[in-house]
């Protein structure tokens, strides 16, 4: 392994082990995920799927950080991003097992997903991440792309936050072949698809900042797309 690889690594490491060794670190998270989940869920997003993209770009170029990349646009852009997906995991958190409820073999379900580990839990965590990602997760991935490319396109600039997004120009010129082939068909249901069912296993006030978590993985998913593209 690489000096630099070994540098990402220990970076992360040094990052998250405060919430492990200090109580009055998770207790700050804990409090503060309770008062304002959303704005945390900017800052989640905004370091680990920005690091994400980062790690992604190391294995694209040999480099963590290269002219036009974006580094702080692209950071902000996943803030936001990250407040809309804890909103979306929010919705259907509550909706789906709400409405599997209705069936007779799924009754308990909604009761099922506040309580401990169980085969009824593990199934509504299941349709919960089947639904989000067969309906949420293609638009976000889409709209991702097309951020993206407006980033590059302004050669990484601040000034492209506030420029407007010429969506009907670069929505047909993406590869669609490897959006659909790879992208949609098999990262959703083979690996989207089962994390989430993990992400909604866990408590609901970790689930947000392991889908953050996922985020780094997605960078490096995006970066095997570009150069599949290519």
């Amino acid at each position: 392994m690489k000096n630099s690889y070994v540098w990402a690594v220990l970076g992360v490491i040094v990052f998250f082990t405060p919430f492990f060794l200090f109580d009055s670190v998770y207790n700050v998270y804990n409090q503060w995920n309770t008062v304002n989940p959303i704005s945390l869920a900017f800052l989640k997003f905004a370091i680990l799927a920005t690091f994400g993209e980062v790690l992604g770009l190391r294995i694209k170029t040999g480099k963590y950080i290269v002219s036009g990349f974006g580094l702080l646009p692209r950071a902000i852009i996943w803030g936001f991003y990250g407040m809309w997906i804890a909103a979306a995991m929010g919705i259907f958190r509550s909706g789906v097992p709400a409405f599997m409820d209705k069936f007779a073999v799924f009754h308990g379900m909604a009761e099922a997903m506040g309580g401990g580990f169980s085969a009824m839990k593990l199934l509504g965590a299941f349709f919960i991440s089947v639904m989000m990602n067969t309906s949420f997760a293609p638009v976000f991935m889409t709209l991702h792309k097309i951020t993206d490319t407006h980033i590059v396109n302004h050669e990484g600039k601040v000034s492209c936050l506030w420029k407007p997004i010429p969506v009907k120009k670069i929505i047909t010129t993406l590869n669609w072949d490897v959006q659909w082939n790879f992208v949609f068909k098999k990262t959703i249901p083979l690996f989207w698809i089962p994390a989430h069912t993990l992400t909604f296993i866990l408590p609901t006030n970790f689930q947000v900042l392991f889908a953050a978590i996922l985020g780094v993985v997605l960078g490096l998913i995006l970066s095997i797309a570009v150069i599949k593209s290519k």
